[in-house]
């Protein structure tokens, strides 16, 4: 009797002991990173405007920087937020993709293709704010990812506004004109943002925010057109379409958005105390995914309402505007690896 209360001493024992190994453990599977360092600590070109700590050491390991997901620093919320958002169109798109036949129904193609451009946009932005800090190659590089997802995103809004979204009259107005404009724009877009994060150091700050913003407002004020339209009209006859409040609440939000992307508000009236929270490209981040979610919702919605519509209007055009999508993509992301290849080759230079 006496040998076995002892044999289950010693048993309870060694667990005790393998329990208090078990922060050990944890400890060398998730190790203390290392601390956020302030501006002057880190090379120019991860220098933002107004922040003076909470940056990431550069020249660490792959496995440093995924790990910075769960530290707190100056970029954890705009990676959070996308990142998070990214999630959430996943979990819409199996919800949708039970009752929706996304492969043999030619006009649910616009639909997948939002969901795939929203999806790739806020997946490459939470990347670039994630893993961009790792050293200047990969500064420019992740975020010329970032401009190639802006550009699919533009154009897959743009085929899923067109299609689901406009009017008979202003169908007459752009149809034939209305697609390869926005693809053409979505691919400025990308070559103009790209350009100006590559003449970072060359170009005056007001001729390359130019190089950036103003491809970005004209397509947006081409993509958003037949939405627009459709407001405009609905309330010059007294609304009663439901999906109207939330495409206006898209716009709105998206607007209210680019004055955040603009502007460096609040951090500019507090230097130093919006560092961690309060950046407004922060605010940017949260209202450019409740403009996307209330986008998607309200798309999904005139997808299944609407069909009568934009059947009559499009008829096979589905087909025709996956194509253009896919070269429109190509289109973008050649042109992000060309810039890329400049700027590595600049560097190459500096550093001889």
């Amino acid at each position: 009797m006496a040998t076995v209360v002892m044999e289950q001493i010693g048993r309870l024992f060694i667990n005790a002991q393998q329990l208090r190994q078990i922060p050990q453990l944890l400890e060398s599977a998730f190790p203390t990173l290392p601390c956020t360092v302030k501006l002057s600590d880190v090379p120019w070109v991860f220098r933002e405007r107004h922040i003076h700590t909470g940056y990431r050491q550069t020249e660490q390991s792959w496995r440093y920087y995924f790990l910075t997901l769960f530290q707190r620093h100056n970029e954890t919320l705009n990676v959070w937020t996308h990142l998070l958002a990214a999630l959430i169109i996943l979990v819409k798109w199996q919800e949708i993709s039970e009752t929706v036949d996304f492969l043999r129904d030619p006009h649910a193609q616009p639909l997948f293709i939002v969901l795939l451009a929203a999806f790739t946009y806020l997946s490459f932005s939470a990347l670039a704010h994630l893993l961009s800090a790792k050293s200047e190659l990969s500064y420019y590089t992740f975020y010329f990812l970032d401009y190639v997802g802006v550009s699919v995103y533009q154009y897959g809004s743009a085929l899923a506004h067109y299609y689901y979204a406009i009017e008979k009259e202003w169908h007459r107005k752009v149809q034939g004109l209305f697609l390869p404009a926005a693809a053409f724009l979505a691919w400025l877009t990308c070559f103009g943002c790209c350009y100006s994060k590559y003449g970072n150091r060359r170009l005056p700050k007001l001729v390359l925010k130019l190089f950036q913003v103003v491809p970005s407002a004209l397509a947006y004020c081409l993509d958003i057109s037949p939405v627009v339209h459709r407001i405009y009209s609905c309330y010059q006859e007294g609304c009663s379409d439901p999906m109207v409040t939330y495409h206006f609440y898209h716009v709105v939000f998206f607007l209210i958005s680019a004055y955040f992307f603009c502007c460096p508000h609040p951090e500019s009236f507090f230097p130093g105390r919006c560092d961690f929270i309060g950046q407004g490209h922060q605010i940017f981040h949260v209202l450019v995914v409740a403009c996307t979610l209330l986008q998607v919702e309200a798309l999904r919605t005139d997808f299944a309402e609407r069909r009568p519509l934009y059947e009559q209007l499009h008829g096979d055009l589905a087909h025709d505007a996956v194509a253009l999508f896919i070269f429109t993509a190509c289109c973008s992301a050649l042109t992000a690896f060309y810039v890329r290849k400049r700027v590595r080759a600049s560097l190459d230079e500096k550093d001889e």
